[in-house]
């Protein structure tokens, strides 16, 4: 059998540990001790439990209410069992009322631990919650000894928070992994942007070219035409010359011919 970790220091009050049985392989089902038993190391042989310390005799009504209180503060805060060295123990929560002194080395204790731990005074902080819960636990604890319908009011209190907080939990898990589903959706929806980018600066790079090409087409298209031009005006003009000069010698040729007549 694998030895289980002894449980860490918590702000919750218990009893001294109880050893159950020396061979946690070979052991019977453990019977939850009562509480108030101290812790002994065995000196004889055996393997059974410690007898705990005899008590006075309790008035019929008062054992009664402790032992009611006992199972009730067993079912709020169960017993804390581990096995070290082939040992079993258990660890009762213990029963005993609290006093305003110890009230106030709660608050110190929780002080301390939440600077010693370093947590954090805002946000999200699992080992200020986890003090917090602890603390919490320890004054039902308390009240439950004073009061337990009191206690077990504010069981339910405490049930309700912790439920409201898983809650909070998933959803924040399941938005986390949501915002993670659509960072990488919008990861690849950017690479095939920028893959479409490469692509239509492409196709502007070779229209721009084709632009260039067409534009230099039409200037020099422009220019041979104007060339064009100013050689036909040119030619045009020449012939009109050529016509007014002809034209100016046929008149005179006309006026030369019918001058003679008249005389």
């Amino acid at each position: 059998m694998s030895s289980m970790i002894p449980p860490t220091a918590s702000l919750v009050k218990y009893d001294n540990p109880v050893l159950v049985s020396k061979n946690t392989d070979k052991r019977s089902k453990a019977r939850t001790p009562k509480s108030g038993q101290k812790a002994t190391v065995a000196a004889t042989g055996s393997g059974g439990p410690v007898p705990s310390p005899p008590k006075g005799r309790l008035p019929p009504v008062e054992a009664q209410k402790n032992q009611q209180t006992e199972e009730i503060l067993n079912s709020i805060l169960p017993p804390r069992e581990w096995a070290e060295t082939g040992q079993l123990w258990v660890q009762c929560v213990s029963s005993t009322p609290a006093t305003r002194l110890e009230v106030t080395n709660l608050q110190e204790q929780l002080d301390t631990r939440l600077q010693h731990r370093q947590a954090r005074e805002t946000g999200i902080c699992p080992v200020r919650r986890e003090l917090y819960s602890q603390c919490f636990d320890e004054l039902i604890r308390q009240v439950t000894i004073e009061c337990s319908e009191r206690g077990l009011l504010l069981l339910r209190v405490r049930d309700e928070i912790r439920m409201t907080i898983a809650a909070y939990q998933t959803l924040y898990e399941s938005s986390v992994a949501f915002g993670m589903r659509k960072a990488l959706m919008a990861e690849q929806g950017k690479a095939d942007m920028e893959q479409m980018l490469k692509e239509l600066q492409e196709e502007r790079r070779e229209l721009e070219q084709q632009v260039m090409e067409l534009k230099n087409k039409c200037d020099a298209v422009e220019k041979r035409e104007v060339e064009k031009r100013q050689l036909e005006e040119k030619k045009h003009q020449e012939e009109l010359q050529a016509l007014k000069k002809t034209n100016q010698q046929l008149k005179v040729q006309l006026e030369g011919i019918i001058a003679p007549s008249k005389k």
